[in-house]
């Protein structure tokens, strides 16, 4: 683990910080790929995006960031909850000051399903050794996290049930 406070904690997590982003984004490059009908290239980005979360991953470790299960929930639980009451209402406010709708739906989207999440995971750490198995199911438009079963539509964005994915 690296020492609190040394430049090398410092460039674990920037480094955490650039890999986790590299991802998503070759993820999201991915399925553009993939729909303009580019499979080879779609194949590549998500081959990169597997290497770079096996980077961050290392990183994580490096900075002893994976704790045990109650501490991984509890972390998650603190950082949606921050997401949701304090980052999130932040950057709506600006969005809808600056007049940027998209923005706005975007982090409005975001708010709303990162409550469900520290819900989630706070029956999770309630229920923790007795959980019942369940399926998750993900709205593609808004990231609605659901248990169960998908709705008929996203109460948050109206996206079609059908189209939620299935986690497993």
């Amino acid at each position: 683990m690296a020492l609190p406070g040394s430049q090398t904690e410092k460039n674990l997590k920037e480094a955490f910080a650039g890999e986790s982003q590299a991802n998503r984004t070759y993820l999201a490059f991915a399925k553009k790929a993939e729909e303009e009908g580019f499979k080879q290239v779609a194949k590549l980005f998500r081959a990169a995006a597997e290497a770079e979360t096996v980077h961050a991953h290392s990183h994580m470790r490096a900075l002893g960031r994976i704790k045990n299960t109650k501490e991984n929930l509890q972390e998650a639980i603190a950082g949606e909850t921050h997401e949701f009451k304090e980052m999130y209402p932040e950057m709506l406010a600006k969005a809808k000051k600056e007049s940027l709708k998209q923005a706005e739906i975007s982090f409005d989207y975001a708010n709303q399903v990162e409550k469900i999440h520290a819900s989630l995971y706070e029956n999770a750490l309630a229920n923790l050794g007795k959980n019942k198995e369940v399926d998750y199911y993900v709205c593609p438009v808004c990231g609605n996290t659901v248990e169960e079963k998908a709705p008929d539509s996203c109460p948050i964005c109206g996206a079609p049930g059908s189209k939620f994915s299935k986690i497993s």
